[in-house]
This record gives C-alpha cells, structure tokens and sequence, in this order.
C-alpha cells in the first residue's frame, strides 16, 4: 500500500509519461493484461489511457487491472489510469 507522500512522487514522474496501452469498444482483454504485466516489471511505472468508445467503467477497469497485475493504482485522472508495480530492477526509490 503507497502512502500519500509516495503516491505524489509517482504523480510527478509520471507527468511525462505517455499512455502506453489502450483499451478501447472491446474493453479489458487476457492479452493486454499481459501486456501490461510485462510493461510493468520493465518500467515500474505506467499510463494506461481509456479511450471514448470503451463502455466499462473506468473505476472497474483500474481495479482489474490492480488485481491482475498485482500493481497499485496511483491515480485516475480523467480517462487514464496510472499503475504502479515495483520490479527488481528498482528504477524509482520511493521516499
């Protein structure tokens, strides 16, 4: 669990991140959460955008995502979902 200080960090470094999935019409798929997974334990820290055609609930898509990939959500802002997972490559030292 990430404690406020440590959400907020991740919130600016993940300021210029771009959203490196999509997830549109069809939702949720087997083989982007997979894809995610892997992003996640390369890069620690990633942007997941919703697109306008996606019919789920952004708030259910998060919580999938968090439990499947075993990640934090740190935040959702508008359509795009930040996650959060350390790796052992360790890229970000949270305060």
């Amino acid at each position: 669990m990430l404690t406020g200080k440590q959400k907020r960090f991740l919130r600016h470094e993940a300021h210029h991140l771009n959203a490196i999935f999509q997830i549109g019409k069809d939702g949720l798929h087997e083989n982007q959460i997979i894809g995610i997974d892997e992003a996640l334990e390369s890069r620690e820290l990633i942007k997941v955008k919703i697109l306008e055609s996606c019919q789920q609930d952004k708030n259910e898509i998060a919580q999938e995502l968090s439990l499947k990939t075993d990640a934090e959500v740190v935040q959702i802002l508008g359509r795009t979902i930040i996650l959060y997972r350390e790796s052992e490559k360790e890229i970000y030292r949270l305060p």
